[in-house]
């Protein structure tokens, strides 16, 4: 009857566990954090980082979103500057299967596993690093990196970006 009880916080544990996108940050350990409640997108840095305009604009939205959920708003005269910069690494993957070595069915080599298949893979992992500079000081005093596997399916793209936006912002501010 016990294990009925575990069997749902079991699976709460094994879904947390694939999250699909992993993050960390990194802040200055001096600053007040309630300071800040203003910002503005950094566009010199944002112009020069090599991904689609259209998904340069996935982001940024993304990002006013989750400031937005945090009580902060865009500002001409900012209290923070934010700047993003991305990175993408090709993973490819072989795998080979029954290269002839093994036992057939009555305990003897078995020639037919011999040639066996190869699998290739391939997919696309991203970082996305989001910097809150303080405008006045022009200073980093947080980043957030979060990495995981991209998509090139379009209908995919706006939940994949925001979920890894979401999971970055999720840290900030941080807790001391």
């Amino acid at each position: 009857m016990k294990v009925i009880k575990l069997f749902p916080v079991l699976l709460l544990f094994v879904l947390s566990a694939c999250s699909s996108v992993s993050v960390y940050s990194d802040f200055d350990k001096g600053v007040d954090f309630s300071q800040y409640k203003t910002y503005a997108f950094h566009r010199k840095g944002i112009d020069r980082v090599q991904i689609s305009e259209m998904d340069k604009k996935r982001i940024l939205q993304a990002i006013d979103l989750e400031l937005g959920k945090k009580g902060m708003a865009k500002s001409e005269n900012p209290d923070l500057l934010i700047n993003i910069f991305t990175k993408e690494r090709e993973q490819v993957d072989v795998n080979q299967y029954n290269m002839g070595w093994g036992y057939g069915w009555r305990g003897g080599w078995n020639p037919y596993l011999w040639g066996g298949q190869n699998f290739v893979s391939t997919s696309t992992e991203g970082t996305l690093y989001i910097d809150l500079i303080d405008s006045k000081r022009k200073e980093l005093i947080w980043e957030g990196e979060g990495v995981g596997y991209l998509t090139q399916n379009r209908s995919e793209k706006d939940a994949r970006i925001n979920e890894f936006v979401a999971k970055i912002l999720a840290q900030y501010p941080p807790k001391k």
